[in-house]
């Protein structure tokens, strides 16, 4: 039985060594397609991204702000014309008024000449950017050919489907928004959205002093309701030792300081200079967090005198109880002044409230009182940036580069807090370093990485 089995697997194996190589097989293919251009859409990508890195909102927004300033400057020059019109006698006020008029018309000049030289330089980049879009889109129509499978135009038709399928759901869905009582201390309802940026200007100092503050005085001395005050971090991005004043948007815009700085004190840092960029200006006074102090100083822009008020115990200071977001802490921003309808607020955060914000009312004097305090539960390094409008005080995180968003609020009157304010702000660069609510025009004015930008307040 054995050698049955073995026999066959022998001649088998003899059989196999001797049998004749196999010749090999071969198959010519034609493919009748053309081949993809890849290096062609590898070409109409860089372009495309070209384009976009060229023409970026803050192009459209510098134009805006000149017109803004072009428009405020030209409405004070008529102001100052009739009154002296009506009031000149002829002598030293009316050579006064003149100079003051020559003065305002200079700056008119200025920021006509930046308007033009800005105006051209767009019209030159439109034009640009016009070829650029009709070369882009003759090539991408070229590359459509050899989408032979429709996958294109079944995603157009895919989207027209589902903006229509958006439409009729927002008829059906459609409900009247029920009536809210005003929030807060002043007859404005809720806050609803914030748009813009209206403002966006680099001033006299364009790249410089990353950190700062600016905006208006919601309640100024009389002949100074179009000023503007700047305050820039000058020593270390952390201190600073003056205000610096403009008599308009205009003139900060194109850089042109007039009456110039107010000085706390020729040193800087020393005592009670600034120390971190949350500052505002209120009744001709300018509040700020006393260097190395848990206090906030009230510095007197007349009288150049400072007083000081202690906050409570435990209150963190020296960027132990700073802004923050997940990638970075923003230093020295541990106490944070704001303003709006009905004063000066501070906001900081103490051990005893294990990092949450407290916010406290200042009450007017030399020194300042503090009033009613409020404590809330949001935690201070989750919040970028806060400030208050209508007696609310609301609180911003970072959403990425471009987005920062408005998602938290604190009712002083009501005591309710909301999580889920959901409203975005467009940013113009990556960082909010400080941002303050100015009731006399309803504008958020913010300090982004040396830059000045401004957005609209709009309440229900």
């Amino acid at each position: 039985m054995k050698l049955y089995v073995i026999i066959p697997l022998c001649a088998l194996l003899t059989l196999t060594q001797q049998a004749p190589p196999r010749e090999k097989c071969a198959c010519e293919l034609n493919n009748s397609e053309k081949a993809f251009p890849h290096g062609k859409l590898r070409i109409v990508e860089t372009n495309a991204s070209d384009c976009n890195s060229n023409i970026t909102p803050q192009k459209t927004v510098e134009l805006e702000s000149l017109l803004l300033g072009l428009e405020r400057r030209l409405s004070q020059l008529n102001k100052d014309v009739l009154i002296l019109e009506k009031e000149d006698d002829g002598e030293l006020y009316g050579v006064l008024s003149l100079y003051v008029i020559e003065n305002e018309m200079t700056e008119i000049k200025q920021l006509i000449d930046k308007l033009n030289s800005t105006t051209q330089q767009h019209q030159i980049l439109t034009a640009n950017a016009t070829e650029q879009l009709d070369n882009l889109k003759a090539e991408m129509q070229e590359l459509e050919k050899f989408d032979t499978m429709q996958v294109i135009k079944g995603q157009q038709v895919n989207s027209a489907l589902k903006a229509d399928l958006f439409k009729c759901n927002k008829k059906l869905n459609t409900t009247v928004t029920p009536t809210e009582p005003p929030q807060g201390t002043c007859p404005r309802s809720r806050l609803l959205n914030v748009t813009g940026p209206r403002v966006y200007t680099a001033g006299e100092y364009p790249g410089s002093y990353a950190y700062g503050a600016w905006g208006r005085d919601p309640r100024p001395e009389e002949g100074k309701e179009s000023w503007y005050w700047l305050v820039m971090l000058t020593s270390s991005n952390i201190y600073a030792h003056y205000v610096r004043l403009y008599s308009s948007l205009s003139s900060l815009i194109i850089g042109v300081s007039v009456p110039g700085n107010v000085q706390i004190h020729s040193s800087n840092p020393t005592t009670n200079t600034i120390q971190g960029p949350n500052n505002v200006l209120y009744g001709g006074a300018l509040y700020y967090n006393c260097y190395n102090q848990d206090y906030v100083c009230r510095f007197n822009l007349t009288t150049k005198s400072v007083t000081t008020l202690q906050l409570p115990k435990g209150t963190r200071y020296n960027s132990k109880g700073n802004f923050c977001h997940l990638e970075e802490c923003y230093p020295y921003t541990d106490l944070d002044l704001a303003t709006d309808e009905s004063g000066v607020w501070v906001v900081y955060t103490t051990t005893q409230d294990f990092g949450n914000l407290v916010l406290s009312k200042l009450e007017e004097g030399e020194p300042p009182v503090l009033g009613k305090t409020w404590r809330t539960s949001v935690y201070k390094r989750a919040v970028t940036n806060t400030f208050m409008a209508c007696g609310v005080l609301y609180a911003t995180r970072y959403i990425n580069r471009e987005v920062e968003e408005i998602f938290y609020s604190f009712n002083t009157v009501t005591g309710q807090e909301r999580f889920n304010i959901g409203i975005f702000m467009n940013k113009m660069s990556t960082n909010i370093q400080s941002l303050n609510y100015s009731p006399v025009d309803q504008m958020l004015h913010a300090y982004c990485d040396s830059n000045m930008v401004s957005y609209k307040v709009l309440f229900g």
